[in-house]
């Protein structure tokens, strides 16, 4: 079988870092963790051509060349996902897809033509797409009863990567969530049972990337590193001498919940092995809105205490936020800048709620007849990039949310704003005695490339910020060597945002019909919005799209609360 293996384009988002690549010379910040796992899980006799297409384009002699095409996406990567799934049909090619968006929403892609779904986790569907083939079926849907034992899960084939396009190499170590948080596809995807590879396993994976002459940071892409807190010490136990008899070849970054930051042991543990970063969801100040969406583990302690505790362990912290939960109170964008500020987080990704396919919250709204679905534009059309506005009737005018956002994000990535916040949060940080640097760039001369326009455009060519940053980066080199990598990287992420809020701006004035910062304009009419979709009127009034004026419905989603 000649197969090719296609990883979607992503479009322009918060996490895209368009303009730091640019300054990189790099083409994507992680690679397909994924995709390159189920190489691994193809048969040995098969010939394979990959292409992250985010970093080099197939030919159209691949397309000639291949039996079969392999997609895998995530819902960001919708547009051209299903143009691919189309064009392999067109060609007449077999084509099988996989991953968390097909998954979670088959019929797109059943839509299309897609001939094979290989749906849930590899481990298990794989095999059962192999053995489909072999009976020569010339199609198929299939699914897992179970979750696979990850124990058994291949190393993933980083020999097809073009290493140094990227930011940063990415492994795994777990599956799952053991939360409930309401608004959560992982649980659904992954279950609350987190799965964790043997530490052995984890090491074979550095070691591989390590043969191959990586040197650098590594992404582990766990939903929740620390979900399963016993195996996490497990594995941090045996990488820590590891990582020390090769001299700290890596850095580390994951994502975790909040709780990390009551066990002690687990964040020195962390710090020892050569953790830098972790991204936390944070996702609101307002406990009332946490405990509606069932995040119980960001209201047992304060937030800013928590923040606090983690980054004098030594670790840096990014994190998420959403804006319009059931029952927010206006002016959530605001509490949520305040909230950034007091903590020195630089990088806070604000989203607005979207319903995913299937969890609590999406089967929750779709009871109450308030889901938008009934269109492929409108459940595609920009979820998953944070520029959406709900795709469900909100608890408060949508105008309104959209506003907020867009708030937020202009004064969040102001350039001052955001240097000045990196440079509180560096201070913050009590360094890492093991890290020489907290960053290591993908190559020596990357990071010199980015030091170098960082220095030009921050300290010569932008004014206001020109004074500033000389101060802040002799400070720092004066007090916090260990993190001149981690403030030059984040001042290269600021070139990012500040492209990103405008881009934000722009299409939430798309979706709204005006400028939401401007005085002028007028919110859009319900019609707009009930045109599209079934939705019930009565849910709305009748010029704030959004607002309640169904008293049952409303009285029973406060009972909730």
């Amino acid at each position: 079988m000649k197969a090719l293996l296609l990883y979607p384009r992503y479009p322009k988002t918060y996490w895209s870092a368009d303009r730091l690549l640019d300054l990189l010379d790099a083409k994507a910040v992680i690679p397909p963790l994924g995709l390159i796992t189920v190489a691994a899980l193809l048969p040995e006799d098969w010939e394979i051509r990959f292409y992250d297409r985010n970093v080099t384009p197939e030919t159209n002699a691949d397309w000639e060349w291949c039996d079969l095409i392999i997609l895998s996406a995530m819902i960001v990567q919708c547009p051209d996902f299903l143009d691919l799934i189309s064009k392999g049909v067109q060609l007449g090619k077999k084509v099988a897809v996989g991953g968390p968006l097909p998954t979670s929403q088959p019929e797109y892609a059943l839509k299309r033509g897609a001939h094979y779904l290989i749906l849930d986790e590899g481990e298990i569907t794989i095999p059962l797409f192999l053995q489909a083939l072999a009976e020569g079926k010339p199609k198929g849907i299939f699914r897992a009863d179970e979750k696979p034992d990850v124990t058994l899960s291949p190393i993933p084939r980083f020999e097809l990567l073009e290493q140094d396009k990227y930011v940063m190499m990415a492994i795994q170590f777990s599956r799952g969530c053991p939360f409930n948080c309401e608004f959560c596809d992982i649980i659904t995807l992954y279950g609350r049972k987190p799965r964790t590879k043997e530490p052995q396993q984890v090491l074979a994976e550095l070691q591989a990337l390590y043969d191959r002459g990586f040197r650098g940071p590594i992404f582990l892409v766990d939903d929740n590193f620390i979900g399963n807190q016993r195996n996490v010490k497990r594995l941090l136990r045996e990488l820590i001498p590891w990582m020390k008899a090769r001299h700290y070849p890596f850095t580390f970054q994951t994502e975790a919940s909040i709780n990390l930051a009551e066990d002690t042991e687990l964040l020195d543990l962390m710090i020892e092995a050569g953790f830098f970063r972790v991204f936390i969801g944070i996702e609101t100040p307002d406990e009332d809105s946490l405990r509606l969406t069932r995040k119980s583990q960001n209201v047992r302690n304060p937030l800013l205490e928590s923040c606090q505790t983690i980054m004098e362990a030594g670790l840096s912290i990014n994190a998420g936020f959403i804006i319009g939960f059931d029952e927010e109170l206006s002016g959530a964008g605001a509490r949520i800048q305040a909230f950034v500020e007091m903590a020195s987080i630089p990088q806070a990704m604000i989203g607005i709620l979207q319903a995913l396919a299937n969890t609590a919250l999406w089967n929750r709204l779709q009871q109450e007849n308030r889901l938008i679905t009934n269109s492929e534009e409108l459940v595609f059309g920009h979820q998953g990039d944070q520029n959406s506005l709900m795709n469900f009737v909100p608890t408060r005018p949508i105008a309104e949310i959209g506003k907020e956002y867009v708030q937020a994000l202009e004064t969040l990535y102001d350039p001052k704003n955001y240097l000045q916040r990196c440079f509180r949060h560096c201070m913050k940080i009590v360094p890492n005695p093991y890290l020489k640097q907290y960053v290591r760039p993908p190559s020596p001369l990357k990071g010199l490339k980015l030091a170098v326009s960082i220095c030009w455009i921050q300290g010569i060519v932008r004014s206001e910020t020109r004074m500033l940053f000389w101060q802040q980066l002799w400070t720092i080199l004066w007090q916090r060597p260990q993190l001149l990598n981690l403030y030059i990287e984040s001042c290269g992420w600021g070139e990012h945002f500040l492209e990103y809020r405008e881009l934000a701006r722009e299409r939430i004035k798309q979706q709204l019909g005006y400028d939401p910062l401007s005085s002028a304009g007028t919110p859009p009419d319900l019609s707009t919005l009930v045109e599209l979709k079934s939705v019930n009127p009565a849910l709305c009034t009748e010029n704030k799209l959004g607002s309640y004026s169904d008293p049952e419905s409303k009285s029973a989603t406060v009972s909730r609360g």
